[in-house]
């Protein structure tokens, strides 16, 4: 391990829904070691919240655990989205909350306010639709508001979640544009500045000086330092929005050619370079982005891989059974469907009922599940109206048919598959080395093209049940 210790390292931490994750990254952005933990919703308080005090516990465990065997001299951070903190910044211990940090699945926040939809702002401003649950953020906040007006009331500041972390580590205070500018209902791309809601919740006050995703805080405060081995002059990044640093390497890399970045994980979202946002329908779970550059970018998104589950479990499937093409060709033979929505409100189709049509059992869950998210990934293409290359990454490269699969679906595509199923943590680890960002390559694989028979009259019949074309 000495020539770790003498070797620069960076660590990028990464909050998921489902996982925290810690990577420690070389010089080249490889992965020298790896952690991760379950992220668990607290139930335990006053409202479904996320579970601070265990991350944090993993987080600086896991980081005290790998600093006896690596220099780490910089740390970035990178976290869903739909999340902020309410922080008293004048807390001299603990997580420094006045509330806990709102689970977003937390349906009170949609079902107390009615109210909240004759406030929010036109989608033709913030270009963000109005989603399920709390998944606007805006809805979050105007609950919280009105549910514990004291509490907001003495809330020093209002950190987006990977700036909430930042903080915790720096005692630096930043906004950052990709967390505020996703669907939250918070910033106006229209004028690119806080939108009216802002106002409405007189609360802008509350949000530190807007910094790039790049910025730096400084470096980690000195007893946190001290107490993780970590070297004194470790400088820490404010960090970004996840989809956002997985699209942020392909901007970078790609320069002005157009292309579709596919993130997948439990939410699969679409991200398409050089598309008009007046080709976004509010209706359809599409909407606006921000990237770190600060350009709006039109996106389209499902919650993938939790309907790919779903779907699986109800058909008794295991999630990792072994499947092949004629599993696929014999659910496209037989006219089994998985109708959405499998996710209770978001994607396309949020709020149908979902439903199976054919004899569905537990030999054909599997491979029904890889056709229904090919399916939705391709009308989600076709509804940006996308152009250029469509990258895919994440947590669907561990399936080969599905990716095989949208290939044969794009025929006027170029489907490519990205090399590392960790997109997020290299496109965080840019932040930590902005000035070698003209650099960036990524490296990709062609997909290769299943040969199913009858694919597109399954998928127009599939539409047709949608009353889509």
């Amino acid at each position: 391990m000495m020539n770790n210790i003498n070797n620069p390292h960076t660590i990028i931490i990464d909050i998921g829904k489902t996982h925290v994750k810690l990577h420690v990254l070389d010089k080249f952005n490889s992965s020298a070691i790896s952690k991760q933990m379950g992220n668990s919703v607290d139930n335990s308080g006053l409202y479904p919240c996320a579970d601070v005090g265990k991350i944090w516990d993993w987080i600086c465990a896991s980081i005290k655990e790998t600093s006896s065997d690596f220099h780490i001299n910089k740390i970035t951070i990178t976290t869903h989205g739909a999340t902020a903190a309410l922080i008293d910044r004048d807390k001299q211990d603990g997580d420094g909350l006045v509330l806990p940090v709102l689970d977003y699945e937390y349906v009170t926040t949609l079902t107390d306010i009615p109210e909240y939809d004759d406030i929010r702002p036109r989608f033709a401003d913030t270009y963000s639709p109005s989603l399920p649950a709390g998944l606007n953020l805006g809805r979050q906040l105007f609950w919280l508001k009105q549910a514990y007006p004291a509490q907001f009331d003495a809330a020093t500041d209002i950190l987006m979640y990977p700036q909430y972390w930042a903080w915790r580590f720096t005692g630096k205070r930043v906004s950052e544009i990709t967390s505020l500018g996703c669907h939250t209902d918070l910033w106006s791309i229209r004028e690119n500045r806080f939108s009216e809601l802002v106002d409405t919740l007189d609360c802008e006050a509350k949000f530190p000086e807007l910094q790039p995703a790049w910025f730096s805080l400084g470096n980690v405060s000195a007893d946190i330092c001290q107490q993780l081995g970590l070297p004194q002059d470790c400088e820490f990044f404010s960090g970004l929005h996840d989809s956002n640093a997985s699209f942020l390497r392909y901007r970078l890399a790609q320069d002005d050619a157009p292309f579709t970045v596919i993130s997948t994980g439990t939410w699969t979202i679409l991200m398409a370079s050089s598309v008009p946002l007046s080709n976004l329908e509010p209706t359809k779970d599409m909407l606006a982005n921000i990237d770190a550059l600060g350009t709006p970018i039109a996106c389209a998104r499902f919650m993938g891989g939790r309907e790919f589950e779903i779907i699986c479990e109800r058909a008794g499937s295991w999630l990792g059974e072994q499947f092949d093409e004629l599993d696929l060709q014999n659910i496209i033979s037989r006219e089994i469907f998985a109708i959405p929505d499998f996710s209770e409100g978001s994607g396309p189709f949020g709020g149908n009922e979902a439903s199976f049509i054919g004899a569905v059992d537990k030999a054909s869950g599997i491979a029904l599940a890889t056709i229904y998210c090919a399916l939705m990934i391709d009308y989600q293409l076709d509804m940006l109206g996308a152009k250029g290359d469509v990258i895919i990454e994440g947590a669907f490269l561990k399936n080969p048919l599905l990716c095989a699969l949208v290939n044969q679906l794009r025929v006027d595509q170029n489907v490519l598959l990205s090399q590392d199923n960790t997109g997020t943590v290299s496109g965080a680890a840019y932040l930590t080395k902005w000035e070698s960002r003209d650099t960036c390559k990524v490296e990709m694989l062609d997909v290769v093209v299943t040969q199913i028979r009858g694919l597109k009259q399954y998928q127009q019949e599939w539409r047709t049940l949608l009353n889509v074309n």
